[in-house]
């Protein structure tokens, strides 16, 4: 079901160990091509265009674009009580790992009447993208909407794709988490349309939004790599991955459910365990035989996990391990090992780290209190997960006094003449003239 790679005796530089465990091949740029027309479409559009491409993709007409306010509020009051709890419990912690990640502005006193202060502004404006398809994901929308919450970003809007099972709204589930946040601004948009209503906005429907977050599939990363610059993005979410490192004290039957856990998503997502214990490599192969026939989607994650993106690495020690999945990079990386919080320590690339048999990537999916949201594909070698951040920009506000002024000012005309750029050293010369 899942194939081996032997990376015992040998060592390889970050691209080599990229190349043995690639992942599956996603053509963005091809899909940008496809997407093009989308986006001239919504650009020129109006309304009409948007139920048109609704009914074309979604197989539906909404009643409306927007969501009405009492679709939200029936969605919410007839939300099943034990969900209503679990999402009410997920916000609760969420909300408190968030909160530590506000930013304090902070003034350097660089010389006697020469200050610089950093300060952290939100942006205006986001549109948070929540996908369909083969899932709901009210966790997706709690994990957008409560950091740009936290950042206090002024004007929130959310789109997801019209359901045919719903009327053409969006899943009442996702529709019950944004009443359950406070989030009126809803549209019944999905696709590449949905960022490109968000990176144009639409007269009398949707302003124009400054930044454009969420997961989706090819065409919605395709589109917010397309408007990239005509709107801000956290990143081009790609098929979701998981790698485990784990010796043989871990529980072959954890490590199965986990990377099953993970296949699910999509018959492209990559699931990879990285061991040095062929025993522990045997068991899980036949924990997966038996765990993946048990499941719901075992068609899904069975093609996921023999997928040339899924493996079990053999390597020399945990040393080892640690050096493929730091130069792999995983969205999700688990460490289950006997000294699993020590061995966690050296991982340098990963989106999030989950330590210890009791902490895997489900618990963080929802209710552990990070973020899910995270970068894919590799980039978590140069790129951060969904944060209060993601929705602050740091601004600095100087303040020279004349004397502080005068003191730098033949250091700042040396420099500009250095850089054959006369005008601005002589922006500061004329305020050195007598008046």
């Amino acid at each position: 079901m899942i194939r081996r790679v032997d990376l015992r005796g040998a060592r390889h530089s970050k691209a080599g160990y990229q190349e043995l465990l690639p992942r599956a091949t996603l053509d963005v740029n091809e899909a940008m091509a496809l997407i093009q027309p989308i986006l001239t479409r919504v650009k020129d559009g109006t309304p009409e265009d948007l139920f048109a491409l609704a009914q074309e993709f979604d197989g539906v007409r909404p009643p409306s674009l927007r969501v009405p306010q009492n679709a939200l509020d029936n969605a919410l009051a007839e939300l099943d009580p034990a969900i209503r709890t679990a999402l009410e419990l997920s916000i609760e912690r969420i909300r408190k790992v968030h909160h530590d990640q506000i930013r304090a502005s902070h003034t350097t006193t660089v010389v006697d009447g020469g200050v610089v202060t950093q300060k952290w502004v939100p942006v205006d404006r986001v549109g948070l993208y929540v996908p369909g398809g083969r899932a709901v994901y009210p966790s997706s929308v709690m994990m957008n909407v409560i950091p740009a919450q936290i950042a206090r970003v002024e004007s929130i809007a959310v789109a997801s794709p019209p359901q045919k099972d719903f009327g053409g709204l969006p899943h009442p589930t996702i529709l019950a988490t944004c009443a359950l946040l406070g989030i009126t601004e809803v549209y019944a948009v999905g696709g590449a349309q949905a960022i490109a209503l968000f990176a144009y906005g639409m007269k009398d429907l949707c302003e124009k939004c400054d930044l454009v977050t969420g997961p989706g599939n090819i065409y919605v990363a395709a589109a917010k790599r397309a408007l990239r610059g005509i709107i801000g993005i956290d990143s081009e979410a790609g098929p979701t991955e998981i790698a485990i490192v784990a010796d043989e004290s871990a529980d072959p039957r954890n490590v199965a459910a986990d990377l099953i856990s993970q296949a699910e998503h999509d018959v492209i997502a990559a699931a990879v365990l990285v061991t040095p214990s062929l025993e522990l490599a045997d068991a899980v192969e036949r924990e997966l035989e038996r765990q993946v026939p048990l499941t719901k989607h075992s068609e899904r994650i069975r093609t996921a996990l023999s997928g040339v993106q899924s493996a079990i690495a053999i390597v020399d020690d945990i040393s080892h391990a640690i050096d493929v999945v730091n130069a792999y990079a995983a969205e999700h990386l688990e460490i289950q090992t006997r000294n699993a919080r020590e061995d966690a320590a050296k991982i340098k690339n990963a989106g999030a780290v989950f330590i210890g048999p009791f902490t895997p990537v489900s618990l963080g999916d929802y209710s552990a209190g990070s973020n899910h949201v995270l970068p894919t594909g590799g980039c978590a070698c140069h790129s951060s997960g969904l944060s209060v951040a993601t929705f602050l920009r740091g601004l600095h506000f100087i303040e020279y006094s004349e004397q502080a002024f005068r003191d730098i000012a033949p250091t700042v005309i040396t420099l500009a003449q250095a850089e054959d750029l006369p005008a601005h050293g002589q922006a500061m010369s004329v305020r050195l003239e007598d008046r």
